[in-house]
């Protein structure tokens, strides 16, 4: 039996295999070949990016402040009864001046000027109390009653010396004519001339007590009518007009010539005592302006610096600045904290705005500036800010009509108009 060799297909020549790896180098160098283009497009790529969107100009930046897929977007477009219902408040951008302030924390106080600490002045009882904590009192208005022993010898004197002065000069009167007819001797005649000074004299010292005890001429003349009863009464009353802030007496209460049964303080002015630190003594002076805060809901109140402490506190190493500030409707309480707003330095701006008028859009410091076809925000770089108040350095040119109140509306309108893909209305 024959049996016949062949070669199987999968059997390869030297040449053969040859030829195969030629073809595999080949591709593999031709895959090479296709990743160094890829990369090398995408090197360039990037360059280009990169060379596109570098630093933007002036122009660019105000024009491209908020992206939106495009400018016609960032539009909000208000009636003019709009514009009135959300209060949107449109100036024109200009020149101004931007102060610098120094803020200073204070406590606002009763002005010791106008401050009475009411004590009678002789002792004895409480009869009757009609002023309390919180009352208004006027000058010379009775605060209390006091029934006093003391006051009544004092009054019995002065009515007594009244009575023997009126002996003495009646008893003088006659020895003058006695001694002018030369019926009587001229010693008798100084004798009762003599009585009738030292009398005079004794009126004199018992009225002077009690004048002293606060009483007028005019109810020290009417004494001598006065019924009994009223004698030993003793009225206490306001030295000044004021607020009544403390109360010390009750009725039946025994009180001794120097117990303090008030104090009184006019409140229609008070001290606003600021402290300053070491490092601010240099820019505080006597005759300053400075404008008191006392909070978000209390009016701001102006006044001026009339007196600064000359030595430093042994505990806090501060100062007190003192202005004496007017509070006609008594906001200003004592023992109220306050901040005290001093201007130390004043700089003219070209374009000067309120902080009020800043927004943020997608983290960017936007202005809206009104146009023709409605508000558009435009980007903003701010220098300097004082006192509300913000220096413009660009995007905002002098004359250009801007929202100085109300931004925040536009923002909201302008958030609408992004989610409805559309103009905001």
């Amino acid at each position: 039996m024959n049996i016949k060799h062949t070669t199987s297909s999968t059997d390869t020549s030297p040449s053969a295999r040859s030829r195969l790896f030629e073809i595999m180098s080949m591709s593999r160098r031709a895959r090479m070949f296709a990743v160094g283009i890829g990369l090398l497009a995408i090197i360039l790529v990037v360059w280009s990016l990169a060379a596109g969107f570098g630093e933007p100009t002036h122009d660019m930046a105000v024009d491209e402040a908020v992206e939106t897929g495009g400018e016609e977007q960032d539009l909000v477009t208000l009636s003019p009864q709009e514009i009135e219902e959300f209060g949107i408040d449109v100036r024109t951008a200009g020149p101004g001046t931007m102060t610098v302030e120094k803020k200073l924390p204070g406590e606002i106080r009763a002005n010791e000027d106008r401050y009475a600490h009411v004590t009678p002045r002789v002792s004895g009882v409480v009869r009757s109390v009609s002023a309390n904590v919180g009352s208004y009192v006027r000058a010379g208005q009775t605060m209390a009653v006091i029934e006093s022993r003391e006051l009544a010898d004092l009054k019995a004197d002065y009515l007594a010396a009244i009575e023997r002065e009126e002996l003495a000069r009646a008893s003088f009167e006659r020895e003058k004519r006695l001694f002018d007819q030369e019926i009587t001797s001229e010693a008798d005649f100084l004798e009762a001339r003599q009585a009738n000074a030292e009398a005079r004299i004794r009126t004199r010292s018992a009225r002077q007590k009690l004048i002293a005890l606060g009483f007028s001429d005019d109810y020290i003349q009417a004494l001598p009518g006065e019924e009994e009863r009223s004698l030993v009464a003793y009225p206490l009353t306001a030295p000044i007009s004021g607020s009544v802030i403390e109360k010390h007496i009750v009725f039946g209460e025994a009180v001794e010539a120097a117990t303090e049964a008030f104090e009184v303080a006019d409140l229609s002015t008070v001290w606003a005592d600021l402290s300053v630190y070491q490092i601010d003594l240099g820019v505080v002076r006597e005759g300053q302006d400075v404008v008191i805060d006392a909070g978000p809901d209390q009016p701001r109140t102006y006044g001026t610096i009339s007196y600064v402490r000359p030595i430093l506190g042994e505990e806090t190493r501060t100062a007190i600045a003192r202005t004496v500030v007017p509070n006609p409707d008594g906001r200003l309480r004592p023992g109220q904290f306050v901040t005290g707003l001093l201007t130390i330095n004043a700089v003219e701006v070209p374009v000067l705005v309120p902080v009020t008028a800043f927004v943020d859009v997608r983290g960017r410091t936007v202005v809206f500036v009104q146009t023709e076809e409605g508000f558009r925000p435009r980007a903003v770089e701010t220098g300097d800010r004082a006192g509300g108040q913000a220096a413009i350095t660009r995007g905002l040119e002098s004359g250009d009509r801007y929202v100085a109140v109300g931004a925040f509306v536009l923002k909201a309108e302008l958030g609408k108009s992004e989610m409805e893909g559309g103009h905001a209305h």
